[in-house]
């Protein structure tokens, strides 16, 4: 099964610009062509582009990616080190997710101050 560049953009939620940013600085590899010269995209780039998906969407930064995908071309040799890379991102994530859970706190105390106020302003306008 093949994709063109727009049907590739609508399942992957890629922008038709993000994918030729990504070929152009190596993130898709090999990406073929038809007759025309039109990229066209292979269930196995939709699979590799999920990845990056993911990757991207979690905030790894670009210059991992680019390792990530030089590891992954180095096929099974690579595990050891991409399984590394992965668990350094999940640990990225995890204090991402901290410090979030921290600054919601600080939200819900704000929220539960202003509800205070208001049910203070309400019981001296109702008497």
């Amino acid at each position: 099964m093949t994709y063109t560049p727009g049907e590739t953009a609508e399942r992957t939620g890629f922008s038709l610009d993000t994918l030729r940013y990504y070929e152009r600085i190596g993130l898709l590899d090999s990406v073929d062509r038809n007759a025309g010269g039109q990229r066209v995209f292979t269930d196995d780039d939709l699979t590799w582009l999920g990845i990056l998906r993911c990757l991207r969407d979690t905030g790894m930064p670009i210059a991992r990616m680019l390792r990530y995908a030089e590891l992954a071309r180095g096929g099974d040799a690579t595990f050891a080190e991409r399984a590394e890379l992965l668990e350094e991102h999940d640990r990225d994530i995890e204090s991402k997710i901290a410090a979030l859970r921290d600054e919601q706190e600080r939200i819900r105390e704000k929220i539960s101050w202003y509800r205070t106020q208001l049910d203070l302003t309400h019981q001296t306008l109702t008497g």
